[in-house]
């Protein structure tokens, strides 16, 4: 792989493909296309025929129920009516949690805003605001 997909936040269809062919050299890559394929289309239909998918150690894969509900379009702020839909859901199992904490260090606060700053400065009775950000 080249430097900018390194530095990508996500892996996409055929990057994984790539990554388990290398990681099973005796499968090609043509079986292993297959089989992400197959294996794709298999959790779209239980999902599409409302059922939940348990992988265990890695997570579910279910459906939530969003109910219908009045929106608003952003453009004129009229009321439209938003009908209800299924949407799919994925919850990481306790050991897939566990590895990505163990693998993740934590970031760096956050820093305050400028309001925060403001709301500081004028609690202290100093009066002035802090621009500096």
């Amino acid at each position: 792989m080249n430097d900018s997909r390194r530095s990508k936040d996500f892996v996409n269809r055929s990057e994984l493909v790539e990554r388990l062919a290398l990681a099973t050299p005796q499968l090609s890559l043509r079986d292993v296309e297959l089989a992400v394929k197959i294996l794709l289309a298999h959790m779209t239909e239980a999902l599409t025929s409302r059922q939940r998918i348990e992988v265990r150690g890695f997570g579910s894969f279910s459906l939530h129920y969003q109910a219908p509900r009045v929106g608003r379009n952003p453009r004129n702020g009229h009321p439209v009516s938003v009908p209800g839909r299924y949407v799919p859901h994925f919850k990481p199992g306790k050991a897939l949690r566990d590895q990505v904490n163990r693998s993740h260090t934590p970031r760096a606060p956050r820093q305050t805003g400028s309001s925060e700053r403001y709301a500081a400065h004028s609690k202290s009775g100093t009066g002035v605001r802090d621009i500096s950000a």
